[in-house]
This record gives structure tokens, sequence and C-alpha cells, in this order.
């Protein structure tokens, strides 16, 4: 189980993140681009659940490099990665916070970040982690 908070300082943690606002909701940006939100459900998501129930608790989104990734991280993690049908063709898995492990979580965060950085600040992070 991990806060949304922990979620927040795993990607703050990566160089040259900032975190922000995207329609009212906690977003966290690697050179403009956003790489991991909060995503709580809206009321045309939860419509779309009909009489199932939704997931509950915190919802992360994030970005993954493309949708063979997506689905292969929803096959990695079944219990804790989950998409929905707003994100269908869309290169993003969401988590349920409540479910996912931390270092499950960190390494979907930071490969996320991989895939956003800048070409020169990957560089320096990858020579960093050798």
């Amino acid at each position: 189980m991990v806060s949304l908070d922990e979620a927040g300082r795993l990607a703050m943690a990566l160089p040259q993140v900032a975190e922000g606002t995207r329609h009212g909701h906690r977003t966290w940006l690697v050179a403009g681009k956003v790489f991991a939100w909060e995503r709580p459900f809206s009321k045309a998501d939860l419509r779309r659940f009909g009489d199932a129930a939704p997931p509950d608790g915190p919802i992360l989104a994030v970005s993954v490099d493309d949708l063979s990734e997506k689905e292969a991280a929803l096959a990695a993690h079944p219990t804790a990665f989950f998409t929905i049908p707003h994100f269908d063709g869309y290169a993003a898995v969401l988590v349920l916070l409540d479910e996912v492990e931390l270092d499950e979580l960190e390494e979907l965060i930071t490969e996320s970040w991989i895939t956003r950085a800048p070409k020169r600040v990957l560089a320096a992070y990858l020579a960093s982690q050798s």
C-alpha cells in the first residue's frame, strides 16, 4: 500500500521533476511533459462501471512508452495496474495505490520518467546510476 504523498516523493526524487496541478489534481512533469498524475474517476468513468463496483482508493495514472508496454505492465501486475475505457488506445496505466508495492511503483514511475526526460538529463541520470 502506497500513499499519494509517497508516489509524489518517488516522482520528485527524479531529476528536474516539477509538481503541478492539472484539472485540480496533482501532476508530475519533466521538461513540461506529464509522466504521472492523480486520476480519480470522473462521473462518466463511474457510469461506465454500471452495476459493477469501481476500484476503491487513490489512483495514480502513469504514462508508459507505448501500447505494448501498457499491455506488459497490465499483465505483470493485474491486481495493482488496470485500465478503463477512457484510456483505450492511450499509453498509460492506472495504479491502485492501495494494491501496489512501493518497489513496483518506483520502477513504473522511473520508467515513465525515462520516456519523457530530455536526452541530456536522461544521459546524466543513467551515468549516475552506473
